[in-house]
């Protein structure tokens, strides 16, 4: 079983950046794909980024793509938000699924394994 803490949020003014991190211990070579939730106050978690173990192949939600990018090193897999906006802000959750399903790579359904979540405020 693989355990994930997730650190790294805060408050950032729009345009702002951050990084967030996903610390994974245990069996972490069972997981195939590394993933970025997010869930917005009153509304449903939602895709946002995933990774793939074995040749990093990564994938975005159209909502992201060009501005947060995913990467891993070693046990840790990060996420770099950049340009945020005020629709940014939720707690962000990584996700860690040990088999890749095409069809279910961006739900919740793939990912087995899940962080407490770390909060992310985008707020002038």
């Amino acid at each position: 079983q693989v355990q994930l803490v997730e650190s790294g949020g805060g408050l950032v003014k729009p345009g702002g950046s951050l990084r967030l991190s996903c610390a994974a211990s245990g069996r972490t070579s069972s997981s195939s794909f590394m993933a970025w939730f997010r869930q917005a106050p009153g509304k449903e978690r939602e895709f946002v980024a995933a990774i793939k173990g074995s040749d990093n192949s990564t994938y975005y939600a159209d909502s992201v793509r060009g501005r947060f990018t995913i990467f891993r090193d070693h046990a840790k897999t990060f996420l770099r938000l950049n340009s945020l906006k005020a629709e940014d802000t939720a707690v962000y959750y990584c996700a860690a699924a040990a088999i890749y399903s095409p069809l279910l790579l961006t739900t919740e359904e793939m990912y087995e394994q899940w962080g407490q979540g770390t909060q992310v405020i985008v707020s002038s």
